[in-house]
């Protein structure tokens, strides 16, 4: 395969995965943000978002006070912002645009068609009307994406890259939301949390949502069937294999697919990303708790970051003759 067409199909794909987490945050903040709280509260949960994306910075070039119409502004209509949904969502088009011969017709239409529907309903001022149900128009079609990509393409190479760059997003999403929420709601600590809750009630309902922000509500009652603890909330994204949106379980996808794709060049790359899979299965809460979860967290996305540059040296830069 080109490197370019890769290079494509694997842009594609991390944009689409990160409308998606984009929508998930702001759905889930917003929903926060109905609930009786201080002024500063509110303010330090909409900080909270745009730390998690690193875009505190260029926010305030842009805007001079935070709340939720400034910040859901700049997350979902901005084009200068490159993580917002809009500027994802365009991009995702623009390399499906680019490799059309590549992709099935079904995915380049879902592909289109998002972006058109899109703008469609940015216009009709459906985001203000119902900022909920648009989110959720915006996860559905990113769903929608992943199964046609899945259910209409060949298994080869192409379909390998598009997976790749789906997961490793996944998992730079899950670490950054996991690191910036839980110091937020802990202030760093995981034992004594009583000391900082407003209430207990409060306390369920803003651990929900982190929960709720990567459909991992249901899952925990199902797996722990207990009261929503931090560790066990750490345990679940972290660690466990079958949380389809937990970091072990995007380094599996991303490792089974690197392997699939793998050349002449990329054993170190598939050596790194094989070395982070096996840290993550072996691990234990308990220990990455004990040496401080920011410190994990921090390293963690370090080494995706690390493995995103090789991916890129490896198979989306071509190789000079």
């Amino acid at each position: 395969m080109l490197s370019r067409t890769a290079d494509h199909l694997f842009w594609m794909s991390r944009y689409m995965e990160r409308a998606e987490n984009t929508a998930r945050m702001l759905n889930v903040n917003y929903e926060m943000s109905l609930l009786p709280q201080s002024a500063d509260m509110a303010e330090q949960g909409w900080r909270g978002l745009l730390s998690i994306s690193e875009l505190t910075g260029a926010f305030a070039k842009r805007y001079s006070e935070v709340n939720a119409g400034n910040v859901m502004d700049f997350m979902v209509r901005d084009e200068s912002n490159p993580s917002s949904i809009s500027a994802c969502v365009r991009a995702a088009r623009e390399n499906a645009r680019a490799v059309r011969g590549a992709l099935t017709t079904e995915v380049w239409e879902t592909q289109n068609q998002t972006w058109i529907e899109f703008n469609r309903l940015l216009q009709a001022g459906e985001c203000e009307r119902d900022p909920a149900e648009f989110f959720e128009w915006v996860k559905f079609r990113s769903h929608l994406s992943r199964g046609v990509t899945v259910g209409t393409m060949l298994m080869d190479e192409a379909l390998h890259f598009i997976r790749i760059g789906t997961f490793l997003e996944r998992a730079d999403n899950t670490a950054r939301l996991l690191d910036v929420k839980f110091h937020a709601l802990t202030g760093g600590e995981f034992f004594g949390v009583g000391n900082v809750k407003e209430s207990q009630e409060v306390d369920f309902y803003h651990w929900s949502a982190v929960l709720r922000s990567v459909s991992g509500f249901e899952v925990y009652r199902k797996v722990y069937r207990n009261v929503i603890l931090p560790e066990k909330v750490a345990e679940l994204l972290i660690l466990r294999p079958d949380m389809p949106r937990s970091l072990t379980a995007c380094m599996n996808e991303t490792v089974t697919n690197l392997e699939l794709v793998a050349n002449a060049q990329s054993s170190e790359t598939l050596r790194r990303a094989g070395r982070l899979q096996s840290d993550l299965r072996y691990a234990r809460i308990d220990e990455i708790l004990s040496t401080g979860l920011h410190a994990y967290l921090t390293q963690f996305l370090d080494r995706v970051g690390d493995l995103g540059a090789g991916i890129g040296r490896d198979f989306l830069v071509p190789v000079a003759a």
